[in-house]
């Protein structure tokens, strides 16, 4: 087994990779979950490649669309998110289980941990998934997030995001980004989003309007690509 220096700290090598590091001490958590001696990177079995698998089959109707998974339609405004996933070369990832989730329009988790006053929507679970087609394309209908306190510093905000997770071939190989939205005041105080230093590498967190995508008199249109190697990489989250 081979092992990969941890690149723990502010001023280590990880600034010039589009990465967040796995200590930011900005974010209060990652000093308990860093790992504090060097990773071990585990050899690939038999499982890494047969399984588990996720098939079209698994897929719902209304998986990707989270304005139509009750029977009311949910508060806030709607919007549409697409873009493509790619690899390194800019090839389409083909096929990839792409999972969401998000606060409401209020900024409130469907989840027992998130107690702050601000209202549970009835016709809104905050979660969907999709597999990407032959060109890598994904697509989801949703509501725009609220932004939430967190309690990570004094007066801590998060700003308005969709939680974006992506699986290959095997459970093993899940890749997790968050997608963030056009000129939100908040990013110049979110720890999460200062941990990605290079300032190229921030903005490809974050999501471009797109008139192609908007409909009329329905939904404002979102695009978001996700790279998951080389330069260009979109950051994720527990990178190094």
């Amino acid at each position: 087994m081979s092992q990969q220096p941890l690149r723990g700290g502010v001023d280590d090598d990880w600034e010039g990779s589009g990465q967040p590091p796995y200590l930011f001490p900005d974010y209060v958590s990652t000093r308990l979950r860093a790992p504090n001696k060097p990773l071990i990177i585990l050899p690939k079995t038999l499982s890494d490649t047969t399984g588990p698998a996720y098939g079209r089959n698994s897929i719902g109707e209304l998986d990707n669309d989270l304005t139509r998974q009750h029977q009311g339609e949910p508060l806030g405004e709607r919007i549409i998110v697409t873009g493509r996933v790619l690899d390194g070369d800019g090839r389409p990832v083909r096929n990839s289980l792409i999972e969401i989730w998000q606060a409401n329009a209020a900024g409130r988790y469907v989840h027992q941990g998130d107690q702050h006053p601000a209202p549970l929507d009835p016709n809104f679970s905050g979660a969907g998934r999709c597999l990407t087609d032959d060109e890598g394309h994904y697509r989801f209908v949703t509501v725009k997030p609220g932004a939430y306190p967190w309690k990570n510093h004094h007066n801590a905000w998060r700003p308005a995001h969709i939680h974006l997770s992506l699986f290959g071939p095997a459970f093993r190989s899940r890749l997790i980004t968050q997608m963030y939205f056009p000129g939100d005041p908040l990013f110049g105080q979110d720890p999460i989003f200062q941990s990605v230093r290079d300032p190229k590498a921030q903005k490809r967190m974050v999501s471009t309007f797109d008139l192609e995508t908007t409909e009329p008199e329905w939904a404002l249109g979102y695009k978001f690509d996700i790279v998951l190697e080389g330069r260009d990489a979109t950051p994720m989250d527990g990178h190094g």
